[in-house]
């Protein structure tokens, strides 16, 4: 069930990412904050497109747009350079607080790309941080960002939100999709339907999250979204069952010459999450 209509805010860390939660945006009308410009390797941002359709939904950008790169989030990681991201964590819960903000949705922990953890990891960071300074409570969700959108946890599904779009928000939403990401549309597609040889394909094979079932459903399965609620006294390296997906594809980057060190959990995310959970608890 989904909440009242509140002030919230969608945070992710590349352009293209909220789309999966389109329904969510019109019913909620969250101010949309973006990590990065979405140029990543090829330095082509995606922050035009991702205006545009802002734009169509009549929303409006938080104070963090497309201010970085991967590349920068890459050597700051790699450098343990972690005052960006306290940076970063203090500009999120300051303006979540100036907005009265109750509610946010934002990229889920799956493994699969190191500046999507950061992502969730300036989430939390921040939520925890307006709740203890200002004694209240903002509601923290999650959302699939590459799994199937509707991967939940038994434990959580009775408190998830969910939503399954009628005939014309599912159109709207595969529309705006295809007008705007084409490229997010046929990365995904492929890999559900076997033809792609990409690293979603090859993260959705390895996790194996999605099945025969979902693959017939396709692009269908994109008509139910659902956020996850995220427990904020949980420490934030708990979901480590398995080596993150972002290793072993770094590993095939460096080999191919494309980047100098890989980007590890253990040595760069883990300690990050360890210096943001301590900031948040210095009461900054």
């Amino acid at each position: 069930m989904y909440p009242a209509h509140s002030p919230s805010a969608v945070v992710v860390a590349h352009p293209g990412h909220e789309i999966r939660i389109h329904g969510w945006l019109g019913s909620m009308r969250p101010r949309v904050f973006i990590l990065t410009d979405g140029s990543g390797r090829v330095g082509k941002s995606r922050l035009n497109f991702t205006t545009a359709y802002l734009r169509e939904m009549n929303l409006k950008p938080g104070s963090i747009y497309g201010r970085l790169t991967d590349s920068k989030i890459y050597t700051a990681l790699l450098n343990h350079n972690f005052a960006l991201f306290l940076r970063l964590a203090d500009e999120m819960a300051e303006s979540f607080a100036l907005e009265g903000i109750e509610t946010i949705a934002g990229d889920a922990t799956e493994g699969y790309h190191p500046t999507h953890d950061v992502c969730r990891l300036l989430i939390n960071t921040a939520v925890l941080m307006v709740n203890r300074n200002d004694g209240r409570v903002i509601r923290n969700f999650d959302f699939p960002v590459v799994n199937p959108p509707d991967v939940c946890p038994p434990e959580l599904r009775e408190r998830a939100l969910w939503l399954t779009l009628d005939e014309n928000s599912f159109e709207q939403k595969i529309a705006a999709a295809r007008k705007y990401y084409p490229e997010l549309v046929v990365e995904m597609a492929s890999a559900l339907d076997g033809t792609g040889d990409g690293p979603v394909k090859n993260f959705l094979e390895l996790r194996a999250t999605t099945d025969a079932a979902g693959v017939e459903r396709g692009l269908d399965m994109f008509r139910v979204e659902c956020l996850r609620p995220v427990d904020q006294e949980t420490p934030d390296d708990v979901w480590l069952r398995e080596r993150p997906f972002y290793e072993p594809r770094g590993e095939s980057e460096v080999a191919a010459g494309h980047f100098d060190r890989v980007i590890r959990y253990r040595e760069h995310l883990r300690p990050l999450a360890c210096a943001l959970r301590e900031h948040a608890e210095r009461g900054a």
